[in-house]
This record gives structure tokens, sequence and C-alpha cells, in this order.
């Protein structure tokens, strides 16, 4: 029988490389059309009536675009709407969380050293933070503050600091920054499905049938496309924040993660501002670097100070890979065959750190990561790279031999 975890990983392969096919093709439309925006030339007086226009060239050809404030004179029948992308990254990335952090939820999700909690608890608030995160924007953007966009963005800010704050007091380190990007995804690709495309449907509806729409559904759109080119970026961080422990795996973790929210909006004034022809700021830049370099404080800062010392806990899953009988056996290959790069001060040259942030040096730790151990060197060799350490065949084989065995209930 085809081997179920080969299976899921391969599954988690695929529907993670539509998620970033999907995003690439979100994230390339809009900011294509924040920089056309910006960028029309609007002192013109166009006979078309249109509000702005502007010429490109790329491909070899050469491209006139005008934008209309509210429509052309008639409206055509094979008007494009940019939406799938935003819908498909959404759903995808959905899928992903799902694959990887609740059929995962011992590994990824719960960290019984943060919160001990079932893997059932774990799953229902992630979902509910999803949907009460919409629910609280929404309502403060149809709220008064939605007259006010500065003070209306201080208060998402100020809201998405908590909200960092409290993944990190329930979540791993890991889980807690994907769902902060993950509630602002969803935040994101709800602006487009529940209010962006929605009041450009009334407004075509209007059109066509002759009625002048109300210029309200343009500027409830346009706050919304706003907040989506502003959270871009953060939202990127943390879907790759996964891949370097030093951002998730750090007690600092929280603060990371909403001084990127403010690295977002430095970064982005500045192609705007660019894109708009209203100058060059160069204070964006150095206000990055700045955020930047204090982040990267963060992430070390725990290093100077003394840990306490204590005995991890360990998930269920965990505690079986650990109490089988042959885990003695795969857990001397692991310090024999790993534990040189995978430790808290690895002493292999060249490695500054534990790849990735992940530690084999106790049994709990080895346990805990039984599914990787079996993945990168017991059914693929890619551990240790280029076979550093001259790990065996037969002992890949005992890797796989304890890893199927607990899952199959044979250890």
């Amino acid at each position: 029988m085809y081997d179920f975890i080969v299976l899921a990983d391969w599954l988690e392969f695929a529907v993670r490389w539509l998620h970033v096919i999907t995003a690439i093709a979100w994230i390339g439309s809009s900011f294509y059309f924040i920089a056309l925006d910006l960028g029309l030339h609007r002192d013109r007086n166009l006979e078309s009536g249109a509000d702005g226009e502007e010429w490109q060239v790329h491909g070899g050809g050469f491209y006139h675009i005008q934008k209309y404030l509210v429509a052309p004179e008639k409206m055509p029948g094979d008007l494009i709407w940019f939406k799938w992308e935003s819908y498909a990254t959404w759903l995808s990335g959905f899928a992903l969380l799902c694959l990887v952090y609740y059929l995962g939820a011992d590994l990824y999700l719960v960290d019984p050293n943060v919160l001990d909690i079932p893997v059932w608890q774990a799953i229902l608030i992630s979902l509910a933070s999803l949907a009460v995160g919409w629910l609280i924007y929404d309502t403060l953007c149809k709220s008064k503050l939605g007259e006010s966009p500065t003070t209306l963005m201080v208060l998402l800010y100020i809201i998405l600091v908590a909200l960092a704050w409290f993944y990190t007091q329930v979540f791993s380190g890991r889980a807690a920054l994907l769902h902060l990007g993950a509630i602002t995804a969803t935040i994101m690709s709800a602006n487009v499905f529940m209010v962006i495309i929605p009041n450009q449907k009334v407004v075509v509806a209007d059109l066509i049938a002759g009625r002048t729409p109300d210029p309200k559904y343009g500027k409830i759109a346009k706050l919304r496309s706003t907040h989506n080119n502003y959270l871009t970026l953060p939202v990127i961080f943390m879907m790759l924040s996964n891949h370097y422990p030093l951002a998730f795996a750090t007690e600092n973790n929280w603060l990371i993660a909403s001084l990127v929210f403010l690295m977002g909006v430095t970064i982005r004034h500045w192609f705007n501002t660019q894109h708009a022809r209203a100058g060059s700021p160069t204070w964006t830049w150095i206000a990055t670097v700045l955020l930047f370099l204090l982040i990267a404080w963060l992430s070390t800062a725990p290093l100077f100070r003394a840990e306490a010392e204590g005995e991890a806990k360990l998930s269920h899953t965990a505690q079986r890979f650990a109490a089988a009988g042959d885990f003695e056996e795969v857990e001397s290959i692991v310090l024999g065959r790993c534990s040189m790069c995978h430790a808290s001060e690895p002493f292999f040259e060249g490695i500054p750190w534990a790849p990735k942030g992940v530690i084999l040096e106790t049994r709990e730790q080895i346990a805990t990561q039984a599914r990787e151990i079996y993945l990168q060197a017991g059914v693929s060799h890619a551990m240790p790279p280029a076979n550093a350490s001259f790990i065996e065949p037969a002992e890949r084989a005992k890797i796989v031999a304890w890893y199927r065995g607990v899952t199959r209930g044979d250890g």
C-alpha cells in the first residue's frame, strides 16, 4: 500500500504550488492596477470623457489605457472581472491550512509548552478567529470610523498587534505567525468577495438600467482596496515565516510580527508615492531598514538570557513515538548522525545554528520531530545533506520501520 504520509506530503506540495501560483496572479494584478491608477495622467481633457489615461509598452507592443470613474457611454459586453485570483488564493490557502496545521495539529498547531489543549479545541479557535476577525474588521469599516481612514488604520493596527500576542499565547510560534497571515489574507479576500465586487456589480447594474450610480459604492470599495494594498507585503512575510525559526521560534515573535506590518506600510508608501509621481520619500527606506534591524535584534535577544530548564511536554502523538520498543535505537541513530547540526550549539563546521530551528538533542525533541525525521532521513535522503554524517541504509531502514510501526499500530 502506498505510504499515506508520503502521499499526504505530495498532496501538500501540490496545494502549496497552487497557492503560490494563484497568489502571484492576485498580488501581481493588484499591484499592477494600483500602480496604473496612481500613475494615470488626469490633467488631460479626453474626448472619451475618461478620468485619465496612460501609455505603456510591454512585450513588443504599445497599450493605451483609459480609466472611467463610473463607466463609458456604452457598457462593454466582454467586461473582465478580476476576482477569481483572490478567491483561488484564499481557497488554496485554506486547503493548505487544513492539510498542514489541522491534520498535523500535534506537530504544527498545538504546542503543549504554550497551551496544552486538545486538537479539536485548537482547530475550533483557529476557525473562529478567522471568522470573528473579519466581522470585527467589517463592522469597524462600516462605522463612522470609515470616514476617517487614518484613525481607522491606526485602530486596525492595534487590533493586529493584539491578535499577534493572542495567537502566540494559544498556538505554536510557527502556527501563530501563520494564523496572523491567514486572518489578514481572509480580510483581504473577503474585501473582494463581500464588498469590492458586489459594489462594482451594483454600479454596472445601475448603468445598464440607465440609472446614475451612487458614488458611495466606489468610495467604499476604494477604502477596502487601500487596506488590501498595505496588507499584502506583511501577509507574504507571515506565509514565509514558517521556514525561518528566527521569526517564529523566539519569545518576541509577536513583536516581530507587529513590526512587520509597519514595514509593509513604509515599503508600499514608497511605491505608491513613486507611481503617483509625487516624489521619492527616502525616509520610508530608512524607516524600513531600522525596523528590519530591530526585528533581527529581537529574534536573537532571548539568546543572551538564560532560559529556565525543564522537561518539554510531549503531545499525545509524540508520546507514542517515544514509547515505541525500537525508539532507543532510533534515538541513537539521530544523536549520532543528525545532532551535530541539529543542536542548540551545533559543532558541525559552517553551521552557526540548527537548520530550520530543529533541535534533536533529547528524546522529547526527537519524538516530536518523528514525521520530519521519517520523511527527511528515512523515506528520502534529504538529510543529512550529501550524507555528510555517513548514515547507513540500514539506519534509514530502522527509522522507516520505527515510524511505520507506530503509525500502523505495531510499535
